[in-house]
């Protein structure tokens, strides 16, 4: 509450001071240019879903350390960490599976995302991005599945050509260092450009050391989550070792490096080719909040860790513009991603661990037309994604180092998965009067997947494969009213999707005797239909304020319980009779919120930002029982900011903070981790921070030559805190620097 007052008292303060500069430029720029809503350049002005842009000059100053730290320094996404090497994007209390990444235009979800937790989001480097773009709520229409809370399309740096007769080279080379991880990152990139031919190449790589946790209380009286042990193998036997310093959360580094390349090559005066190629490898990561997990007066495993996680993408584009044609842009992108997770355990005081793997390789193509005409823009395209997954195991004996290869059970049937989405949309957008503009859209389309099991050693299942088909459609219809040129309000109804896939349907759960969870080919997709109220306005010059009020229904919500096979509820598994559990579309759920930003010009080059999110999630009652807190749904959340930007010097202090998550709101047993948390909940938090940072213009003979050097404190109280449901507490006190020069 003290949050809110103050943050309108400088709402008013601002507004008070509006007619004193009005020759400034507007602080609210309703015209700003965003990409991700229908794949093409328009104005915001036009767009009723709500949109965050991130430039890439907002990323170097935000200077995070992964692509997840800076959603989250945006202050309207909430990022979930099971791990220092984890970011799990929270929308409208929608994550994981029900969020849908996007790279360049192509999906980074495949048949393997899971409901739970992902760490995918850092495999893109945040150092090469040209912009990011999130879309709060349903855009399944354009986007197809997985886009239930959103999009968070990432646009990296695109190779330039020359506009002169001299070859274009220009870059950037970078590197930074934080206390709080013992953070060690480098980064380099440049680009070739002659007048039809563009090169550009980038290199990023970070060593992050175990992160530590702040050390004073805040809201609590007392500490809590402290390491105060480790396990370590010592003289081939697990032992608990005393933690030297409990403030360091040990075992919870890793290392990373990402790669991108990209052609550009122009065809004629109508057509540019291109080739995008990115690949992102890390050490082992490992799984904190499980290396934590007591087991009587000691810890339940003395091994947990992501392998390296790899990403290998590789695009071919086409881009075509005539503006004399009936389609006057056709953009064609054919790309394959290879890519390869696995999870490491072993128990503590067991010989074996056991390691899964999985080798998923995706196969895609879009197809986008545009068609511009007087009062109206028409989009429409096809796409497609062709996915496979190989599923295996290995047992190893940490004492003699044998391999055993299929020596433990696999997490996806052992033989053919597949899965394939094919789609068409198309996208309207009709500016009915200079003040009114409507927008609709529509897409159909299939989805099929198959699973085949091939070994019965470890699940003997009364069936060898599962399939589904399942029919697809989504659409959305908005309104926009801009009377004049600083207020727009927009009304949007839209729905989005997520079809079933491999892990919904066939992942072998971890369960007790007794209890066997079997596919279930009927499974339909989930579903979202949303309302969506948008307001923004700007006072003069100096006070914006933009707001979006909404309102979602979840349908067909998948979730495990009692199921029946061949008419029975039990069968005989593995030599014992079973209850029979299968995954089903048994949850519905309501969720509203507001989402606030406001920023506000003090004096010429001093302004402030604020932004305030709220979400509440109920999943309906149904036969029995009552309605009951829907899970990943974040506590209420924000930021505030006061900004100094003039001739080269900037300068930033700002406070991140969250409300409590009362262990009340919680839904129990599920991935909000209340295990992870106090007995209470999560408690509220909030964190000062401060950064400033110097730009250098360099005489050269080669253009815009600059020095920008930066330094930071973060978390300055070094207060202990953990985002809602994660496993590990955020970072305490964190000295930074970065020197930055560009080319």
């Amino acid at each position: 509450m003290k949050k809110l007052l103050t943050l309108s008292y400088i709402m008013v303060c601002a507004w008070s001071i509006a007619a004193q500069t009005d020759t400034l430029p507007k602080i609210l720029n309703l015209d700003e240019v965003v990409i991700s809503a229908n794949k093409v350049a328009e104005s915001k002005r036009t767009v009723p879903q709500q949109i965050r842009s991130i430039s890439a000059k907002e990323i170097s100053v935000l200077n995070a350390q992964n692509a997840g730290d800076l959603l989250s320094a945006t202050g309207l996404v909430m990022v979930q960490k099971s791990q220092q090497g984890g970011s799990s994007p929270i929308l409208r209390g929608f994550e994981a599976s029900r969020v849908l990444l996007v790279v360049d235009g192509v999906r980074m979800n495949n048949l393997i995302y899971r409901a739970g937790h992902l760490q995918n989001v850092i495999t893109v480097d945040q150092n090469m991005l040209e912009r990011a773009e999130v879309l709060f709520g349903p855009a399944s229409t354009v986007y197809g599945s997985d886009a239930l809370g959103g999009v968070i399309h990432f646009h990296t740096k695109q190779a330039q050509m020359s506009t002169t007769d001299k070859l274009l080279f220009n870059g950037s080379a970078f590197a930074r260092y934080s206390s709080v991880n013992n953070e060690k990152t480098g980064h380099l990139d440049f680009n070739l450009g002659g007048k039809r031919l563009a090169w550009l190449s980038s290199v990023n790589y970070s060593d992050f050391g175990d992160m530590r946790m702040g050390t004073k209380a805040q809201t609590l009286d007392t500490l809590w989550g402290l390491r105060k042990y480790y396990a370590e193998r010592i003289n081939g036997k697990d032992s608990l070792v005393k933690n030297d310093d409990v403030y360091v959360q040990k075992f919870s580094g890793y290392k990373q490096y990402d790669i991108l390349q990209k052609l550009a090559f122009k065809a004629s005066d109508k057509l540019i080719l291109g080739l995008n190629v990115q690949f992102s490898n890390s050490s082992d990561v490992p799984r904190y909040d499980r290396l934590t997990d007591p087991k009587g007066t000691g810890l339940n495993s003395a091994e947990w860790y992501y392998g390296p996680q790899k990403r290998f993408l590789t695009a071919f584009t086409a881009n075509w513009e005539d503006k004399e044609s009936f389609f006057q842009r056709i953009k064609l992108n054919v790309n394959y991603q290879d890519i390869e997770e696995s999870r490491h355990t072993r128990s503590f005081g067991s010989s074996n661990r056991t390691s899964r793997i999985e080798n998923v390789n995706v196969y895609g193509a879009n197809l986008d037309f545009q068609r511009a005409t007087g009062d109206h823009d028409l989009r429409t395209g096809i796409d497609m994604q062709q996915s496979a997954v190989k599923s295996t195991s290995i047992l190893t004996n940490v004492n003699t180092n044998v391999e055993t290869p299929s020596g433990a059970s696999t997490r996806y049937p052992d033989g053919d998965n597949t899965m394939l989405n094919a789609a068409a949309y198309l996208t309207h957008t009709w500016k009915v009067t200079p003040i009114f503009t409507l927008t609709e859209g529509v897409r159909l389309g299939v989805a099929n997947l198959k699973s085949t099991f091939v070994s019965q050693t470890f699940y003997k299942f009364p069936f060898t494969a599962t399939k589904q088909n399942n029919s697809i459609w989504s659409g959305n219809i908005g309104a926009i009213l801009t009377p004049t040129d600083d207020f727009k309000v927009s009304l949007l109804g839209s729905t989005g999707y997520r079809v079933p896939n491999v892990d919904d349907l066939t992942k072998i759960f971890d369960t007790q005797k007794g209890k066997v969870v079997v596919p279930n080919p009927d499974l339909k997709p989930e579903r979202t239909w949303n309302g969506e109220l948008g307001l923004a306005k700007s006072f003069g010059n100096a006070f914006g304020i933009e707001g979006s009020f909404y309102y979602t229904a979840f349908k067909n919500a998948i979730v495990v319980d009692k199921f029946q096979y061949g008419g029975a509820d039990s069968i005989v598994y593995d030599g014992v009779k079973s209850a029979v559990y299968a995954p089903q579309n048994k949850q519905e759920a309501n969720l509203w919120g507001v989402s606030l930003t406001a920023k506000g010009r003090i004096t010429e080059g001093l302004t402030f930002a604020a932004s305030y999110n709220y979400t509440k999630g109920t999943v309906a009652a149904s036969a029995g029982k009552s309605a009951t807190p829907l899970d990943h749904v974040p506590p209420a959340f924000g930021r505030v900011s006061l900004d100094y930007n003039k001739n080269n010097l900037s300068a930033s202090v700002f406070s991140a903070f969250s409300a409590w998550k009362r262990i009340a709101d919680y839904r129990l047993g599920t991935e909000d981790n209340e295990a992870y948390a106090t007995k209470d909940g999560m408690p509220s938090w909030w964190t000062l921070n401060a950064r400033i940072g110097y730009e250098l213009n360099l005489p050269s003979a080669m253009h815009n030559q600059k020095l920008i050097a930066q330094v930071g404190v973060d978390n300055i109280m070094d207060i202990q805190y953990r985002v809602f449901a994660s496993g590990i507490h955020s970072a305490g006190r964190n000295v930074w620097v970065s020197l930055r020069y560009q080319f």
